[in-house]
């Protein structure tokens, strides 16, 4: 009776990396096996089933060392490859960043290896009202003569909610997932929102591993949120989210801009993310109106477990919805097409 052959192993993971800012530099793995499983620590110990799986290229600026080794089920797990990177990266300087530029003289795309789009109705999981489109899409109600997000030639990000004739709204949600992500650092980008009744824009950030763990245990964390028309004094809120601390039991710190100041006007909204903690400020960084840390903000809740030092790093999202269950419908005093435009996104070392 012939016998089968055991599997191969799992080929090892190659580890590489492409040059960032100041020495910094984005981590890639890949396995030489399809379908293969890469667990990976950024620590230096030994990466195990319980560790993170890479799910998107990671930005490094600290000195690490980075092992990983792919699983296929039915095959012996790969030996374990290893890299020390040190980029020796000197605290607040600046390590990525998308300026948003465009000297082609046309409205163009926003940069395909950062952002990716996510699409549909589906409401999101708040009940949200517009179709998300992705650049160039022609799928009803999408439009690809009228962009819905898009580089000007200005040299701003504009991300732009329209409503169309038959009353249906479409927008934009660029998200960097499975395309770029980090861990720790200070980031910031610099905006300018709409505000009018219905309308809620959002510069934030998930997990890698929700692809694995879903939300809200992925984490995450929102720089800058707001819903609606303009208030005296208006506001921003920066929040955290994770297991056990979630919408009305949560961890929520509103902003209130300064007078003669709103959110219509620009402002740099900014996140410092340090291992235990995450703080967040409007213009200036020495003076962070909300911080987090662990395990001291989230003892009241009953088992909540802090999500955003487990060695994964998490990707960015900056979205306007229309519609939802915090802002309500627009009305029609609402204006469309309404922007969000953005000057640049920022990562800085610490």
């Amino acid at each position: 009776m012939a016998q089968s052959s055991p599997a191969a192993p799992v080929a090892v993971p190659a580890i590489s990396t492409k040059a960032a800012q100041n020495g910094a530099v984005i981590v890639s793995i890949v396995s030489g096996t399809p379908k293969a499983e890469i667990h990976y620590t950024v620590d230096g110990s030994a990466p195990t089933a319980s560790s993170p799986i890479f799910e998107a290229p990671f930005l490094v600026f600290a000195n690490v060392t980075v092992k990983a080794y792919a699983s296929l089920a039915g095959s012996e797990d790969s030996a374990v490859a290893s890299q020390i990177l040190a980029p020796n990266t000197a605290a607040g300087a600046l390590v990525w960043s998308d300026e948003f530029t465009n000297t082609t003289g046309v409205d163009g795309q926003p940069d395909p290896t950062v952002w990716g789009y996510d699409t549909g109705n589906s409401g999101f999981g708040n009940h949200e009202l517009e179709d998300y489109c992705a650049w160039g899409s022609d799928k009803s109600p999408c439009d690809p003569a009228h962009p819905n997000a898009y580089v000007g030639t200005d040299g701003y990000l504009h991300i732009v909610a329209r409503k169309t004739a038959d009353g249906a709204y479409t927008s934009a949600r660029l998200s960097s997932q499975g395309l770029f992500s980090l861990q720790y650092g200070r980031l910031e980008a610099r905006i300018k929102v709409a505000e009018a009744q219905g309308l809620w824009p959002a510069f934030w950030t998930l997990g890698n591993n929700i692809a694995t763990v879903n939300w809200p245990a992925s984490g995450e964390q929102d720089i800058m949120e707001r819903v609606n028309a303009a208030l005296h004094p208006d506001w921003n809120e920066g929040s955290i989210h994770g297991t056990g601390f979630t919408g009305d039991v949560g961890l929520g710190t509103k902003y209130f801009f300064p007078k003669g100041e709103n959110a219509a006007g620009w402002h740099t909204y900014g996140m410092i993310w340090k291992k235990g903690s995450v703080a967040y400020y409007i213009d200036d960084p020495s003076k962070p109106y909300a911080t987090y840390t662990n395990p001291e903000s989230i003892a009241k809740f009953p088992g909540a477990v802090w999500p955003f030092d487990p060695g994964d790093s998490a990707f960015m999202i900056l979205n306007l919805a229309v519609g939802g269950d915090w802002p309500g419908k627009p009305h029609a005093k609402t204006k469309f097409p309404a922007e969000l435009l953005v000057d640049y996104v920022r990562l800085y070392a610490n």
